[in-house]
């Protein structure tokens, strides 16, 4: 039923491009809301419009970036600097539940849609404010500069190598999710209140809330994490990669005792389970590379497809390394595509944003 949640209850009007704050529109369009998108019309709407791969239509007036993000939205190209179109924007918010903006609070203060102004309009309207920084800093920032700021492109990359960014733009990702939250609780606490709300969150404490143990391993172990590839810092053999007999790769998470034990009766390496080397996971951490040069002799000359069977029916979590159509020929995948057909006839596909269900019983 979540689809339906909010269907005729709850009015959205998108103030933000790119991603992250579109991300939040196309959440509750997801949920049954009714999402309005106003874009500068000076720019031609969202800068994302034009972030095209090169094998798409150069003429469209869409990128699948911008489809990714922008789904079952009514959208209205504005010049907020014009003062008829500001006032059709008005119009729009009056009888909103939720604002949702990234612009800097320069920019929405010039433009006259910030949240001392808007609230003067509609009181009970709930204003999520989404920064790179934070209120008061005027710094412009994409995803990318924020994974650099706060960490994450230090850690990330091969042993010895450069900082490599992440192939997708988390950080926008995990910041959608902060000021959903944000904006559910203002919901949750407006039908007790009556009250409208200002929500706030910023790329990097969103990004910093996200560091999770790699922030621990810093505050309590005075550890500086370092790139490593796909390994795990803290468990072996955890992302750690083998090549089968068919040359397809595998990849390996064992997080318990019991995980690594059936690992090696799988691979018929029980004698290890004894040595001091390979007995508990710290020692396998200090002596990692003794331990896959082990592991990868016995899976070299296994096929990946067998491998992973039997892996699974050993209860030791284990993965195919899958590109995007590999991972789209899934029905698991399948089953979170939407589809939609755009104004000049294109049908966009996207991914769906809500990834849970509600039961009323």
């Amino acid at each position: 039923m979540t689809e339906q949640f909010f269907k005729n209850r709850l009015k959205v009007v998108e103030l933000a491009s790119v991603l992250a704050g579109p991300a939040v529109g196309m959440f509750f369009a997801e949920l049954g809301a009714e999402v309005v998108k106003i874009e500068n019309k000076k720019t031609g709407g969202d800068m994302t419009r034009s972030w095209k791969l090169p094998s798409e239509d150069s003429t469209s007036p869409y990128s699948a970036y911008y489809a990714s993000v922008n789904w079952n939205k009514q959208t209205y190209l504005l010049d907020l600097e014009d003062t008829r179109d500001r006032e059709q924007a008005y119009a729009l918010l009056q009888n909103s539940d939720i604002v949702i903006s990234n612009y800097r609070t320069n920019v929405a203060e010039k433009l006259g849609v910030d949240y001392p102004t808007l609230s003067q309009i509609n009181p009970t309207l709930i204003f999520a404010q989404l920064n790179a920084f934070d209120d008061h800093s005027e710094r412009p920032a994409f995803d990318v500069v924020l994974q650099a700021e706060a960490g994450f492109l230090y850690m990330n990359g091969e042993v010895g190598g450069p900082p490599v960014k992440m192939p997708v733009a988390l950080i926008d990702v995990l910041a959608a999710h902060q000021l959903k939250e944000g904006i559910l609780l203002a919901l949750l606490r407006r039908t007790q209140t009556g009250k409208g709300a200002y929500v706030a969150t910023s790329l990097f404490e969103s990004a910093v809330a996200s560091l999770v143990n790699q922030a621990t391993n810093w505050l309590m172990a005075s550890h500086i994490p370092q790139r490593m590839g796909t390994q795990h810092p803290n468990i072996a053999p955890y992302g750690d990669m083998y090549t089968c007999s068919d040359g397809k790769a595998i990849l390996l998470a064992v997080g318990t005792e019991k995980q690594f034990k059936n690992l090696c009766q799988v691979l018929d390496l029980s004698e290890i389970l004894t040595q001091p080397s390979f007995s508990s996971n710290i020692e396998r951490v200090k002596n990692r590379a003794a331990l896959n040069a082990i592991l990868a002799e016995k899976i070299s000359v296994v096929e990946a497809a067998s491998l992973l069977q039997q892996l699974e029916a050993a209860s030791v979590p284990a993965a195919a390394i899958r590109n995007m159509q590999e991972v789209f020929e899934l029905a698991a995948a399948q089953s979170m595509i939407l589809e939609e057909t755009l104004p000049d006839g294109t049908v966009s596909k996207r991914v769906k944003t809500v990834a849970f269900e509600i039961d009323e019983g």
